[in-house]
């Protein structure tokens, strides 16, 4: 599958690391709407460049695009891929607006195009390993789940000094402005519904708690919330609360609590976080959980050896090798257009909360019975 990128900053670099796990997808040529970063970008990893977005879209060699832009400029960008013929997969948010998500999607559809979107850590092994799990009932039947999606004050660390491998600069004023829930909400969410299916609606809050982050430039908008709390409630019976921020201790913990005890991961970003299982206990007239934890072992995926890792210990290309390999096998994606629009409007309710404490009624869905197929002839 041969593959161009769109967007050569912070990211992008996280994806070259991984891209040599997967031989099977060949990088074609890079752009970005900064020259000067695009050579730069090109020169460092030694592949090839577009001067421009028309000639990329114009190449016949490319069969796949990954959109690495802004999150302001997903829905455009991948557009434009899209009606040049172009399959898609994009970084998250799939776009900004409900109504350009599912503009994206209707698109795709009406080509007969493929569209995917980050994250992809429900392909993971820590993710795929809990999934067996709740598959095999080791927790029981599961009651609630508590999601932990925070990074400390960031706005306190030293984060103009953070660099790519390239030496792209962390671009800081896009990450406050865009707000750490559309940012980063979607690495449990895509668990829990891969795991128990379409939400059926969300109860959420959220809030700019510090509002003078920066003082070198002016925030646009100001009060993008750096602080979000979620109750979710899945069709399949099953309530989450998620948890995301920039503000609280870093916490990246997912517990699932069922009748027979607790299923849990420490890191939802690792791909290799340990899975443990606490049995709920009962000696005579009291119940409780073990503090024992018991290690459940990791699946394989085939990719475990994978030379190529980044510092979070997520493999970025993952989704992009599911993506083409789909596109190759005629079959459903298991990352679709349909899922990925899904986890958008999730994690839009909960942005755009905004301190009313709303309950936001959903109005996508996806067919689970039809991913957990996908998984079943993987398998």
């Amino acid at each position: 599958m041969q593959i161009a990128i769109i967007g050569c900053g912070f990211v992008a670099d996280f994806y070259l690391k991984t891209l040599p796990n997967y031989p099977e997808l060949k990088l074609v040529g890079v752009m970005d709407k900064d020259r000067e970063r695009a050579n730069h970008f090109s020169s460092y990893h030694k592949v090839p460049y577009y001067h421009s977005m028309e000639e990329l879209l114009e190449d016949r060699q490319v069969d796949l695009v990954v959109n690495l832009t802004n999150p302001r400029s997903h829905f455009a960008v991948s557009k434009a891929c899209l009606e040049a013929g172009k399959h898609v997969y994009s970084e998250k948010p799939l776009a900004m607006e409900l109504s350009e998500a599912e503009e994206l999607v209707f698109l795709a559809e009406e080509k007969g195009l493929y569209l995917s979107s980050a994250p992809c850590t429900f392909l993971g092994e820590t993710a795929q390993t809990m999934w067996k799990a709740l598959q095999e009932n080791v927790a029981g039947e599961v009651r609630l789940v508590y999601a932990e999606m925070d990074d400390g004050m960031v706005h306190q660390m030293r984060y103009r000094e953070w660099l790519s491998e390239s030496g792209i600069p962390w671009p800081y004023k896009d990450e406050f402005e865009i707000g750490c829930t559309l940012e980063h909400a979607g690495y449990c969410l895509t668990w829990l519904v891969g795991f128990f299916g379409p939400v059926q609606s969300v109860t959420a809050f959220s809030s700019c708690l510090i509002k003078d982050k920066q003082t070198d430039v002016v925030l646009d908008p100001y009060n993008t919330p750096d602080f979000s709390v979620a109750c979710i409630q899945f069709v399949s019976g099953v309530v989450a609360r998620l948890t995301c921020s920039i503000i609280a201790p870093v916490d990246h913990a997912l517990k699932i609590i069922g009748d027979r005890g607790i299923l849990s991961t420490d890191d939802c970003w690792n791909f290799t976080s340990p899975v443990h299982f606490q049995r709920r206990i009962t000696i005579r007239r009291k119940t409780f959980v073990s503090p024992w934890k018991e290690k459940y072992p990791l699946v394989k995926t085939g990719k475990c050896q994978a030379k190529h890792k980044t510092k979070h210990g997520m493999d970025f290309c993952r989704g992009v090798a599911e993506l083409a390999n789909a596109i190759e096998e005629k079959r459903p994606c298991r990352l679709s257009a349909q899922f990925s629009l899904h986890v958008n409007e999730i994690v839009l309710a909960i942005q755009n909360a905004l301190e009313k404490n709303c309950t936001y009624q959903m109005t996508s869905s996806f067919d689970h019975s039809e991913l957990q197929k996908c998984w079943a002839v993987k398998n």
